[in-house]
């Protein structure tokens, strides 16, 4: 049997590859010579209310790059919990904000990780823009502050037939699918690239994703 490594001292490494200090994605220098984003290393944070598809568009750029690429769903990591998980469903309490900062670090370790190893990665989360508790701040101390944050928000009449295809803790009320909508409408005049896509396939939005992280590589919208 092959000998195990072993185990680090200081906690700063993860399998064979040193985590680098502070943030794993620093900011772009303006002066920097950017690569082509097919092939550039990026974080992406993909941002949505509920049944705008931030999933499905996330898994599919990340699927088609050509770099290695990961995809990582706050939604999954946070059903990672079973037993005492804080289902969306009930509201929003102490518990279920303590599940969501658990799983926006595991999200954040796990993206530095990859990106340490030399993988790409895109999130995707519902962050509001009127909740500073929960919002973008959180994402860049976890990630750095190169992370690229891009909003899509297709219609209210969207979101609600989507996310009346949804079953189980994904399933929202067509109430709080419309609050949701509503809130995010605050991103507008917010500087972040947004992206409606209404009426465009997967990947057609999937393209304009590329478009939005490609004019944030070189011209970083403030936030």
């Amino acid at each position: 049997m092959p000998t195990p490594p072993p185990a680090p001292l200081d906690g700063g490494t993860t399998g064979y590859i040193q985590l680098p200090p502070g943030h794993a994605v620093p900011a772009p220098s303006p002066a920097a010579a950017l690569p082509d984003v097919h092939h550039a290393g990026v974080a992406v944070l993909l941002i949505g209310p509920a049944g705008a598809g931030k999933t499905t568009v996330a898994r599919f750029w990340a699927e088609r790059r050509q770099v290695p690429t990961a995809h990582i769903s706050l939604d999954d990591v946070r059903e990672w919990v079973r037993s005492g998980f804080a289902d969306p469903r009930t509201g929003w309490d102490d518990s279920s904000e303590a599940q969501y900062r658990l799983a926006r670090r595991t999200c954040g370790f796990a993206a530095r990780n990859f990106l340490a190893n030399g993988i790409s990665c895109i999130l995707d989360d519902a962050v509001f823009p009127d909740r500073p508790s929960v919002g973008l701040g959180g994402w860049k101390r976890h990630v750095g502050p190169g992370l690229i944050p891009v909003v899509l928000l297709p219609g209210l009449d969207v979101v609600l037939e989507r996310n009346a295809a949804r079953t189980g803790t994904r399933r929202l009320s067509d109430e709080e699918v419309a609050t949701i909508h509503g809130r995010m409408a605050g991103w507008y005049g917010s500087g972040l690239p947004i992206i409606d896509n209404s009426r465009h396939d997967v990947a057609t939005t999937a393209r304009m994703l590329d478009d939005a992280v490609t004019r944030s590589l070189h011209s970083p919208p403030p936030w």
